[in-house]
């Protein structure tokens, strides 16, 4: 994909249609623009997953050895489309009001963040001392990815998983931290409303990925999907 001169606006529904293109076998985000959005109680289409269900798909095992686990083995940094890298299309995707470096670059100078993980609104301002105030998660940490199933897949799926846009998140810095590389069982978002949200996005990742979960991480996702049991995967294409 080719980007030329855009307005800023025009960056954006280009960087929407970039983000779709990157989703591997078509799937693509569900209210991306809307992180607090309650779950979807709405009827079920026939490409809607169940997100209780989809979680009796995925395979129980106990955490394999993350001997041989490092950063580098998903990616060297973040994929770019055009001169737009995939941390830049999330700021995009994820903040409101945002404003862009210029008409030609994505570069995400401002913007606001109402975070799903801690529900706090947050003034993200580019610089030294602020731009870690948000942080992009990676929803599924790359640390329990490893060990629970990317160890085996190819150097270029786990690129994929890196990069992938299913799998990241624009949140508030200081919960991200706190969260660091634990599953559903050691960490859940503070911000309760979004559990179910979150607990399903990990079980999309992990059933595109064929990735497992281990009895405890088994155990919490349904203990909170039991709570809303209308939840759906956020996908709009079937698991391939």
């Amino acid at each position: 994909m080719v980007f030329g001169k855009l307005s800023g606006r025009a960056w954006r529904v280009t960087i929407v249609a970039a983000i779709a293109l990157l989703v591997v076998g078509g799937a693509v985000l569900s209210n991306s623009h809307e992180p607090n959005a309650p779950a979807n109680t709405a009827i079920l289409s026939s490409n809607e997953t169940l997100a209780i269900k989809a979680l009796g798909k995925l395979a129980v095992k106990s955490t394999a050895s993350h001997a041989g686990y490092a950063r580098r083995k998903f990616a060297d940094g973040w994929t770019t489309v055009g001169n737009c890298d995939m941390r830049e299309q999330v700021l995009n995707r994820d903040l409101a009001n945002v404003k862009d470096q210029s008409a030609s670059d994505c570069t995400v100078l401002s913007g606001t963040l109402h975070d799903p993980y801690s529900g706090k609104t947050i003034a993200f301002k580019r610089g030294a001392g602020t731009s870690s105030l948000v942080q992009i998660d990676h929803v599924v940490a790359i640390s329990d990815a490893w060990a629970t199933g990317a160890q085996n897949l190819s150097a270029t799926q786990r690129e994929k998983l890196y990069n992938d846009p299913l799998e990241l998140l624009a949140v508030d810095g200081q919960a991200n931290d706190a969260k660091s590389d634990a599953d559903a069982a050691a960490w859940l978002p503070p911000n309760k409303p979004y559990d179910c949200r979150y607990v399903a996005r990990q079980i999309a990742v992990k059933l595109k990925y064929h990735l497992w979960v281990t009895n405890p991480e088994h155990a919490a996702m349904q203990h909170v999907l039991q709570t809303c049991p209308s939840q759906i995967l956020p996908l709009t294409s079937s698991q391939k």
